[in-house]
């Protein structure tokens, strides 16, 4: 039986507990989006320092941990062109559903906001349709 499920399994806890801790930290739900939009936008001027470390925290710990997980692989594709058009899809979405999965789908779905909920089932579903399109029909990922 394979085992990939794990890592899924691993990085949803880690996420889980990065929003538990954010939240009991300083009171605020941890959307990646929102903390990275008040710090472009300028409205984050009050918390700029506790978003900022939050940030680094999620660049770093990545290449921190890689010696000990560089083996995996992610299923990711090789072709640039397609990770940046990934990237610059995923934040359409965000600002389209106002918020991302870190906010809508872990925090706002553990803390049964129907808003979450709703932005959660269209996303997943648009993902799901956007891999059927561009895996299964176009051949891209």
């Amino acid at each position: 039986m394979e085992q990939d499920w794990i890592w899924g399994l691993v990085g949803g806890l880690l996420i889980g507990t990065g929003g538990a801790v954010y939240l009991l930290a300083n009171g605020r739900i941890m959307g990646a989006s929102g903390i990275i939009g008040g710090l472009v936008d300028g409205t984050a001027r009050d918390t700029a320092a506790e978003k900022l470390v939050f940030l680094a925290a999620v660049f770093l710990l990545p290449i921190l941990l890689y010696p000990l997980y560089g083996n995996v692989d992610t299923h990711v594709s090789t072709n640039p062109l397609v990770i940046v058009a990934a990237g610059l899809l995923v934040g359409v979405g965000t600002r389209l559903a106002n918020g991302c999965t870190s906010g809508h789908g872990v925090c706002g779905i553990s803390r049964f906001s129907l808003r979450g909920i709703v932005a959660t089932v269209f996303y997943i579903l648009a993902g799901g349709l956007t891999v059927v399109f561009f895996r299964h029909l176009l051949g891209a990922i």
